[in-house]
């Protein structure tokens, strides 16, 4: 038997820091030894087994049968207290005799609560929409989810068991956050660039065990790139709505801006662009002021596969030089002084995948033509105090009433910015050219006025026979505006020729006149007639004339007379 005496105090020391539960019977299988994980089990009082057959305890025991042939029994399971257990079994021995066994008995429940708790957490990070990443205190990968994998596109097999710094330099990531948590003890967070293509902010979080120390790292991840690409539509939204009154820049054309025509000199420009719209050519539109190059402009985006994205019309003349470079590429905050703390997306950016129209491209600075050449050639833009490119992909519409050729014989335009420009070039003919269009343009307009102004007017054919005769040096502009005119300041309900301007009948006169001396004089009441209107004194407007004041009076006075 087991000298208790002696044996106690030693076996008590040994099995009372066990965890798992621990019975030692003397040779009579009577319980010598129990440490508390054992009587939590079994359910009893610290002197209510000692001495105790463990039968009494454990009926179905059978720690005898270790006792009888002296070999241990691992692994067997058994229910003890109303848990599965399992015990392992094996004799004892003092002096060569055999005068015991112990057995050690793990709660098999306790183990399948933690594997169920095990597997759960693993279900939690499987399942995570967010991308989890966990590294060991070295540094090196232990686990990745499938939402890691389908955000950065990387395989588990590739990370787990690799180092974060080989991976860094291996170019998986710019930047480990789990490297720098490693470094500062502390939790961080991060904009981390996946494989040179997304971003994505990762947070790292460090895990320390009972003593303190760093244990494992747990990163979470979150694709933005989704976020960014909202932000930046958010960033150009803002944009529109600021620029739509503004007085150099429009997002679409007015509703009846129309292509209308009659002439055959215009059905050509019309199949013209019908036949390059569709293609991402830049294209070179020239002509007189007041031709329609935006409505023809407006025709090429329609007809384009960029339909549906920006249409940035801009006027290049009509910005101030000192504003154009920021208006046209944006800036960064803090680019220059006066810049807007959060920066400014340029025109350019805001129509990418659209149509940009560059109308009076002529007035660009050639220190600004450099860089829009750079945009075209590299399909790329940099704001001001920026220093990351960005993708860019517009379609030019340039337009022009300017000679691009003269302009570069006299070293006022880029010779190599002209050919990116004008791969097609498109002209416009004045309205004076093609007077077939004059009649159904003046319908067009007369009848888009009356709708707009719920007016209900008609013109006189005679109006319309003088109208068409007129040289309209305004070209489309110029009708457009007139015809507007007489529609809402004419009180009658029928435009009739005495309603017409003085400037276009006598144009009229002019035009119809059969002899050189009848023109002539047609020409010069029409010169003096301006003369008055714009100065407003018989004096100022013989001095611009060049005539006495004499000779100015004496030929009103003859007029007057019917001379």
């Amino acid at each position: 038997m087991i000298d208790e005496s002696v044996s106690v105090p030693l076996w008590g020391n040994i099995i009372s820091s066990m965890h798992n539960s621990v019975i030692v019977v003397n040779s009579d299988n009577e319980i010598a030894l129990m440490n508390e994980a054992a009587q939590k089990l079994l359910n009893v009082g610290s002197d209510d087994w000692k001495g105790q057959p463990i039968k009494k305890l454990i009926p179905h025991s059978r720690m005898h049968e270790v006792l009888d042939g002296g070999e241990s029994s691992i692994g067997g399971e058994m229910v003890i207290g109303g848990r599965v257990c399992m015990v392992n079994r094996t004799p004892l021995f003092e002096n060569g005799s055999r005068v015991g066994a112990i057995a050690v008995i793990q709660d098999l429940s306790e183990m399948h609560h933690y594997r169920k708790l095990l597997k759960q957490m693993e279900s939690i990070i499987e399942f995570s929409t967010d991308g989890l990443y966990v590294v060991d205190k070295e540094g090196v990968t232990m686990q990745v989810n499938t939402a890691y994998e389908e955000i950065t596109g990387f395989r588990r097999e590739e990370l787990i068991g690799r180092r974060m710094a080989d991976l860094m330099s291996e170019g998986y990531f710019d930047q480990s956050v789990s490297l720098l948590v490693l470094e500062r003890k502390r939790r961080i967070s991060i904009i981390q660039r996946i494989g040179g293509k997304k971003d994505v902010i990762v947070t790292g979080n460090p895990v320390f065990d009972e003593q303190g120390n760093l244990e494992m790292i747990v990163t979470s991840v979150r694709d933005i790139t989704h976020l960014n690409e909202l932000r930046k539509e958010l960033e150009k939204a803002h944009t529109f709505s600021r620029i739509q009154n503004n007085r150099y820049t429009l997002k679409s054309g007015e509703t009846e801006q129309h292509i209308v025509f009659r002439s055959p000199q215009i059905k050509k420009v019309y199949e013209q662009i019908s036949q390059v719209a569709p293609y991402p050519t830049s294209i070179l539109l020239y002509g007189p002021s007041g031709t329609g190059k935006e409505v023809m402009a407006n025709l090429i985006h329609d007809l384009s596969d960029r339909r549906e994205k920006p249409f940035i019309k801009i006027n290049c003349g009509a910005i101030p030089e000192q504003l154009l470079e920021s208006e046209l590429f944006g800036y960064e905050a803090g680019a220059f002084t006066g810049a807007s703390r959060n920066g400014k997306i340029g025109l350019l950016e805001l129509a990418d995948q659209g149509t940009v129209m560059l109308d009076e491209i002529a007035e660009i600075p050639l220190s600004l033509q450099v860089k829009l050449l750079r945009v075209l050639q590299e399909r790329q833009i940099q704001r001001l105090g920026g220093t990351k490119p960005r993708p860019l992909n517009i379609r030019i519409v340039a337009a022009t009433n300017q000679d691009l050729r003269q302009l570069i014989r006299g070293g006022k335009f880029r010779e190599d910015l002209y050919y990116r420009l004008a791969v097609v070039e498109i002209s416009i003919p004045p309205l004076a050219e093609r007077r077939e269009d004059i009649v159904p343009l003046l319908d067009h307009y007369f009848h888009y006025f009356c709708r707009q102004y719920r007016i209900d007017k008609q013109i006189a054919e005679e109006t319309k026979r003088i109208l068409e005769g007129y040289h309209w040096p305004g070209n489309v502009r110029e009708l457009r505006n007139l015809i507007e005119n007489m529609i809402v300041s004419v009180p009658s309900n029928m435009i009739e020729p005495a309603h017409l301007p003085l400037h276009i009948h006598d144009q009229s006169r002019i035009d119809t006149a059969s002899t050189l001396k009848e023109k002539v004089k047609q020409f010069e009441r029409r010169m003096i007639g301006e003369a008055l209107d714009k100065y407003g004194s018989l004096r100022k407007a013989a001095e611009h004339l060049g005539i006495d004041h004499s000779t100015l009076v004496k030929k009103l006075q003859r007029w007057d007379n019917g001379q």
